[in-house]
């Protein structure tokens, strides 16, 4: 039996796909798979570490690590009106104070909403400050930093927190690019060879379509890691990042890879492994 270290954010849209697989309502075709969950910054650095055979990514970092990794055709997020949002404390200085006055908060050197601020708006990424995503809204709200970069569920609740939209880096990336926002996809080492990768690829598909099929019966393991406990925040979270993109990342997400790899000067985008089952 093949056993392989796999893994997760704890985002709703990793634990929505991966539920049935964990649960075992999905036919593991004789793997062992071990599961790890954490935040992704952390399987960014698990994953360049070689601790991980199969993990989500930021897609920033899956550049970095593309002489090992490739990116599996299931799993990934992108799409339109998906990206990071730059958020400013209450009664904070305006976007363009900012980069003589303000103090930033990014969510991991290796994440894509960190290149994304470096990409659009360098003076800034100079001064910023990496830590844990789920720090950075409540720093903003205690008035500890001056700005931030929010990702996953950041984007539906940071109004009730008293946060202001700085900018929409998402939206400024697909008005600068005309492409998706690629942030992140699950990836897997070369050496498991094109017959492990399919194997993955085919057990994720049937994962995603199982969450599809019976989604009320994903929610207890949603809950269980999710930052925002609000059904209804869960929900949306899944509705915007679970798309089409998600079933197979297909040529508008290689096309959209490329521009990243473009933009943050890699020489090429990482290599999809094989199509989806």
């Amino acid at each position: 039996m093949t056993t392989l270290a796999v893994g997760l954010s704890t985002c709703p849209n990793d634990t929505f796909l991966f539920a049935p697989l964990v649960q075992g309502r999905v036919d593991r075709r004789g793997l062992e798979l071990r599961f790890e969950l954490a935040d992704v910054q952390e399987l960014n650095q698990a994953l360049a570490a070689g601790r991980l055979a199969v993990g989500k990514a930021s897609f920033a970092a899956a550049l970095a690590l593309s002489a090992d990794y490739g990116v599996l055709p299931v799993g990934s997020a992108l799409g339109f009106g998906v990206g990071p949002v730059l958020l400013g404390r209450p009664g904070g200085p305006a976007l363009d104070q900012l980069p003589g006055v303000g103090s930033i908060l990014c969510p991991g050197a290796d994440t894509t909403a960190s290149l994304l601020l470096a990409a659009l708006h360098p003076a800034l990424a100079e001064r910023s400050e990496q830590v844990r995503f789920d720090a950075i809204m409540p720093a903003l709200a205690q008035g500890a930093a001056d700005a931030g970069v929010c990702i996953h569920e950041g984007r539906f609740t940071y109004a009730e927190q008293g946060l202001t939209l700085l900018d929409d880096l998402g939206a400024r990336w697909e008005h600068e690019t005309d492409a998706p926002v690629p942030l992140g996809g699950l990836l897997a080492r070369h050496d498991l060879g094109p017959e492990l990768h399919a194997t993955l690829a085919l057990l994720l598909g049937e994962s995603l379509a199982a969450a599809r099929a019976d989604p009320a019966a994903c929610l207890a393991f949603m809950r269980e890691h999710a930052i925002e406990l609000a059904d209804d925040v869960i929900w949306k979270h899944v509705e915007l990042y679970v798309n089409a993109h998600t079933t197979d990342l297909g040529q508008v997400g290689a096309l959209a890879l490329a521009q990243l790899a473009a933009r943050a000067g890699h020489r090429a985008a990482p290599r999809i492994l094989c199509a989806p089952a």
